[in-house]
């Protein structure tokens, strides 16, 4: 490794040195680094400075050697058996110190005497000289390290600046009352920070109300708090942190961090994976019957009205809605789905409209989101919400009605751009006409229509699905099941699937685990497809053998039993209970 530049960085303190050993000793010196290099120097070597020795000088042998020396008999001392400048060296005496920073030798300080008083001055002094370019080369030494540690320093502190500045947060240091000391980029874009200014001196100046004194006092962290906030004149929603800056358990300061609501939005939405991408061609069939429904959905995709999909369970009503999401111009906004089955009624409503702070017992402090704002912009999908209870039913018609929510707890009104697809396994109008939904939020869901057809109504998507499905469960549990038995094919067409493509999918996984072979067969269904009806009919139907072949073979076994000759047939036929023509008639007829 070259030390050159770090040599050359503290230039100013080799210079100091050499001007203090001449100061002391009237001798000239030379400092080179570790490739032999001339840094600096005094007297006849100021203009030297920046040539390279040659290799086999004496300061590469003392690069080689590692320690502190000295020539009393230069051209005869060992290390100037190489040099190529012997028989012209004008030198009287030199002394090689090196220097070393953590055990490697960085570079050689070098004193030459040029006549005998400077010569006389290092040799009557040789122990002390050594002491002495020992200190001089351990103080080079420490400024080479203090200078690393410096750069160390400024090194890091610009990298947490470009980390900090990095941050999708703002972010704000302050002293223990607030005032703010530093801050990243995004807190000055959000806040319109500027120091020459003024105008933003105090986080309070930020975040209206802040208790920072009991802040300090409880010596307690804040977090997701919402807030409201003002820039260039426009009011945006946040929410921010606040952690204590302790030393010796007293506060001297602390660390703000803010985000943007719209920004939480969209981070909550990735890690959610809402956004995964499902097109219409990947919804699999090609039958009229899911072909006619993909043609009509992709038609209303591209619109802004709100959408009901009815169907039984397991017919991909989701994979229905995400598709026309992905099909309409709100592709790169969330998608949020919700099952209104899945989540207690009791904390339905907070689900989807979110609350305030203190909304009820056990609320998130700083409150919570809810679907609708986290869809904003893009499409929430409602599943199975015939199960939606009524009071529930009233808000979200408001919602449909006015494009505004009102968080549980709240009496803030909070527009939303959403669109509503809501999905149904059940009849809505049959439970409006049961008084279990409201009819005007019927008429409000039901601007567009779809009725997804059962699997039993698609039999020519049957096989296909199942090769998809084999496909899939081979690479999820690294089997090798190369085929379906054709028989097998047959009965799930003359299965009635309630599941429908759910349950043909889960049947397939099924086949694809319990399969000892290369091949799904009858036996490796589960026992509801095998004590079904349909399939057990089938199975009887298997089981059975035409009459025509059992009489064949029992023809077979007469004639090897009697012998195939004349006398063979007739005995044959006479056990058989036939007549000599009828059994000549039969083995022609057999072959």
């Amino acid at each position: 490794m070259n030390y050159s530049c770090e040599l050359k960085c503290i230039h100013d303190t080799l210079k100091s040195v050499c001007n203090a050993i001449v100061s002391v000793i009237n001798v000239d010196i030379t400092i080179v680094d570790n490739e032999l290099n001339r840094i600096t120097g005094t007297g006849r070597y100021v203009g030297s400075i920046g040539e390279q020795l040659n290799s086999n000088c004496s300061f590469a042998y003392a690069l080689q050697r590692g320690e502190s020396f000295i020539i009393e008999n230069p051209r005869l001392h060992e290390a100037c058996s190489n040099c190529i400048n012997n028989d012209g060296c004008k030198e009287f005496a030199q002394v090689c110190c090196p220097i070393k920073v953590d055990d490697n030798i960085v570079g050689i300080m070098g004193l030459i005497a040029f006549n005998e008083k400077q010569r006389d001055i290092i040799l009557e002094n040789k122990e002390n000289l050594l002491e002495f370019l020992s200190r001089m080369s351990e103080l080079i030494a420490s400024k080479i390290k203090e200078n690393r540690k410096t750069k160390n320093v400024n090194l890091m502190a610009r990298e947490l600046e470009i980390l900090v500045n990095s941050m999708d947060s703002g972010v704000i240091s302050t002293d223990e009352n607030g005032m703010i000391l530093r801050y990243n980029l995004i807190a000055g874009e959000m806040f319109n920070i500027n120091q020459e200014t003024g105008l933003v001196k105090n986080v309070s100046d930020i975040i209206e109300g802040i208790a920072i004194q009991k802040i300090k006092e409880n010596k307690c962290h804040i977090s997701n708090n919402e807030f409201l906030y003002t820039t260039k004149g426009i009011k945006y929603r946040g929410y921010y942190n606040a952690k204590p800056i302790m030393v010796e358990n007293n506060v001297t300061g602390f660390i703000f961090t803010f985000n943007k609501i719209n920004e939480l939005i969209k981070v909550v939405n990735d890690i959610a994976s809402t956004n995964m991408i499902i097109t219409f061609e990947d919804i699999i069939g090609n039958s009229n019957e899911i072909d006619t429904v993909k043609d009509y959905s992709k038609r209303i995709a591209k619109g802004r009205s709100t959408v009901l999909i009815q169907g039984e369970s397991g017919t991909g009503k989701e994979l229905f809605a995400r598709a026309i999401h992905y099909e309409s111009d709100r592709r790169n906004r969330p998608f949020v789905a919700i099952n209104c089955t899945a989540i207690p009624e009791n904390l339905i409503e907070s689900e989807l409209f979110g609350y305030e702070e203190g909304a009820f017992t056990g609320a998130r402090k700083g409150g919570k989101i809810g679907k609708f704002e986290l869809a904003n912009k893009g499409t929430i999908f409602l599943d199975e919400i015939g199960d939606m209870p009524l009071n529930l039913q009233t808000k979200l018609l408001r919602v449909l009605q006015g494009n505004v929510i009102e968080r549980v707890g709240g009496n803030t009104s909070i527009p939303v751009d959403v669109r509503i697809i809501a999905a149904s396994n059940k009849l809505l109008e049959e439970k409006v006409r049961e008084r279990e939904f409201r009819e005007d939020l019927f008429y409000r869901l039901n601007v567009i229509p779809i009725h997804l057809p059962p699997l039993r109504t698609r039999l020519q998507d049957i096989e296909i699905l199942s090769h998809v499905f084999l496909i899939k469960f081979n690479q999820k549990l690294d089997r090798h099941i190369e085929e379906i038995d054709p028989s097998v094919l047959e009965l799930f067409k003359n299965y009635k699937w309630p599941g429908n493509v759910r349950e043909l999918e889960n049947v397939i996984e099924y086949g694809v685990n319990m399969s000892a072979d290369r091949i799904i067969k009858i036996g490796d269904l589960p026992r509801r497809l095998k004590e079904n009806e349909a399939i057990q009919e089938t199975l009887r139907e298997e089981t059975l053998t035409p009459i025509k072949e059992l009489e064949r073979v029992e023809i077979e076994k007469a004639l090897k039993l009697f012998g195939d000759n004349s006398e063979g047939i007739e005995r044959a036929a006479e056990v058989l209970g036939i007549s000599r023509a009828t059994i000549y008639r039969k083995i022609k007829a057999y072959e």
